[in-house]
């Protein structure tokens, strides 16, 4: 398979769930971060599209088949809403889901059996670094209204 069309495959699988996460959540908050992440997966799908249109070699792998080309996320939708009930702190899934995806593209760049694919391996595996930094990024952005100081002198972190 080709290893740009596994990519995008996988992008736009994670961008279901994340739609599927917004649509499941009755807290506004929860919501808008699972908008902003299926939005983020959008652009990093468009992001491989213009990196697939640039590179004129094709890049097939045969180690890439059906099961490593999907989003294989631990929890379902409705079992990591119940998870966001005891702990609403979902960055860490997505870090970690974001993370396994870089690990696995590192991977199989050091598997390739041509230049190229290692090439163009590691060219999507920089992509989803820059892309679990626009995740940090928008994770803090919807808790910066939870986390700011009151005081310069004092904290907020206990209440006195």
């Amino acid at each position: 398979m080709n290893v740009f069309d596994c990519a995008i495959k996988i992008q736009e699988e994670t961008k279901q769930y994340y739609e599927g996460l917004q649509a499941e959540s009755d807290r506004q908050e929860m919501r808008e971060l699972f908008s902003l992440l299926a939005a983020s997966e959008d652009q990093l799908k468009k992001s491989l599209l213009r990196l697939k249109r640039m590179v004129p070699e094709r890049n097939d792998l045969k180690a890439l088949d059906g099961t490593l080309c999907s989003f294989r996320p631990p929890l379902s939708q409705r079992e990591l809403m119940e998870e966001l009930e005891k702990d609403p702190d979902l960055y860490r899934f997505s870090v970690t889901q974001e993370e396994q995806e870089i690990e696995k593209f590192e991977r199989l760049s050091a598997q390739a059996g041509s230049e190229t694919s290692a090439t163009t391996l590691r060219l999507i595996a920089e992509a989803e670094r820059r892309h679990l930094n626009v995740m940090e990024n928008i994770y803090d952005f919807v808790e910066a209204p939870r986390n700011f100081l009151v005081d310069g002198e004092f904290s907020n972190r206990h209440e006195l």
